[in-house]
């Protein structure tokens, strides 16, 4: 059975939630649980809604990520939404526990990624690829906010939302993310991959205010060995 759904926030316009790991967000095959799927019933039930419920998807985890995850419940707040990710407006806050070797303390990545089709994945290139013309630009900032035996725990702010890119720039500094094995982490870890999506920030789409939400990663059991942490 699925876990019941974790709502963060809802409103007419919104419907915030924790997504667990190992649960896609959308896309899954007939008969499959989806984060989509789950909504769905949840407000199906909760108002009592006869037929299809609408819900749009304008943020994307993962199906190893955790974390912070909103969606529509309106083609309007859809619409707005979507401008705010495409103009690079949302603040976009992970968490993820790496090894212990990153270069410095805190830091930019910036990388050009395609997608490998043959290997399932993201690459990182450089401008005398044969492929830099299909590349996008990923651009990160990290920082260093815990720190156990050989691992570390960064505070990541997204500045492209790229496919993979958290993964795939960390892989290639050496650090791959915590149970990573895609992206050639040896180590394992409980349940999925060590990235949590810890803060979302977006402009709401009908009242215009700002709105942060933020949650905990409440299935890393690692996480007290980092010390006390308010990032």
């Amino acid at each position: 059975m699925p876990e019941p759904l974790q709502v963060i926030y809802e409103d007419n316009h919104l419907l915030v939630v924790n997504k667990p790991a190992l649960l896609a967000t959308m896309g899954v095959s007939t008969g499959e649980t989806s984060l989509v799927s789950l909504a769905k019933a949840y407000l199906k039930q909760k108002y009592q809604k006869p037929g299809n419920v609408y819900l749009g998807v304008v943020s994307r985890l993962d199906s190893f990520v955790s974390g912070v995850t909103v969606l529509a419940r309106t083609s309007k707040a859809a619409a707005r939404l979507n401008e705010q990710f495409r103009n690079a407006t949302v603040e976009k806050i992970y968490w993820a526990i790496v090894p212990n070797s990153l270069p410095s303390e805190r830091g930019n990545l910036k990388n050009w990624l395609v997608k490998d089709d043959r290997q399932r994945r993201m690459i990182t290139v450089e401008k005398n690829h044969a492929r830099f013309d299909e590349a996008k630009e990923a651009r990160l900032k990290y920082e260093v906010i815990g720190k156990h035996l050989n691992q570390c725990l960064v505070k990541i702010r997204l500045e492209t939302g790229r496919k993979h890119q958290i993964r795939v720039q960390f892989e290639a500094i050496g650090c791959p993310i915590v149970g990573d094995r895609k992206y050639n982490s040896p180590a394992s870890f409980r349940l999925g991959i060590a990235l949590h999506s810890r803060r979302l920030g977006i402009v709401h789409p009908t009242s215009k205010k700002r709105m942060s939400f933020e949650t905990l990663p409440g299935d890393w059991w690692q996480l007290d060995r980092f010390g006390e942490l308010s990032n």
